[in-house]
């Protein structure tokens, strides 16, 4: 009878092991999965922004995530969407180009959003690269992500799950 109740008590053991090391297992796969998309980008050479306005809606919405590799400005086409900084705040602007002006190396260029093209147009020296991939919508979950309180939240989950598989492996 002893034997039956050790058991019994030894499964109940695992299952509870089991459960945790399951949810560690998710807590760290989340935590992975929300950093592949800002670190593995990288070191291909991509620079990555998240879109804050909706000057190329609909191709580019809002809150999307652009995946932004460098380019010479000479090779950048009609048509192509850059990343360049602003001319006067510093900011990181994304829009099409409707000229390359390789004579004067400078871009004239329009939000699709936009009913007229730019005013002021970019010079060679302010591109950062051509956007090559967008992602809708990722972009607003990756930025708690890259600020003080998502960072914390991230180690928070790391130091969870490793209590969690602690805990289980102490069960067991």
């Amino acid at each position: 009878m002893k034997k039956h109740k050790r058991r019994r008590e030894k499964r109940k053991k695992n299952i509870g092991a089991i459960i945790l090391r399951i949810l560690a297992g998710i807590m760290l796969t989340g935590v992975i999965l929300m950093c592949v998309p800002l670190t593995v980008p990288r070191l291909f050479g991509y620079q990555i922004y998240t879109v804050i306005s909706g000057s190329m809606e609909p191709e580019i919405p809002l809150g999307s995530l652009v995946y932004v590799k460098s380019a010479a400005p000479e090779t950048v086409a009609e048509g192509d969407v850059i990343a360049y900084y602003g001319s006067t705040d510093g900011s990181i602007i994304t829009h099409r180009v409707v000229y390359n002006q390789t004579v004067v190396k400078s871009f004239v260029t329009k939000g699709d959003a936009n009913d007229t093209e730019d005013m002021v147009p970019v010079e060679y020296e302010r591109l950062i690269g051509v956007v090559e991939k967008t992602i809708p919508k990722v972009g607003q979950i990756m930025t708690v992500f890259t600020e003080t309180r998502g960072k914390i939240l991230a180690a928070g989950m790391l130091v969870v799950s490793v209590l969690l598989n602690v805990i289980a492996g102490a069960i067991k």
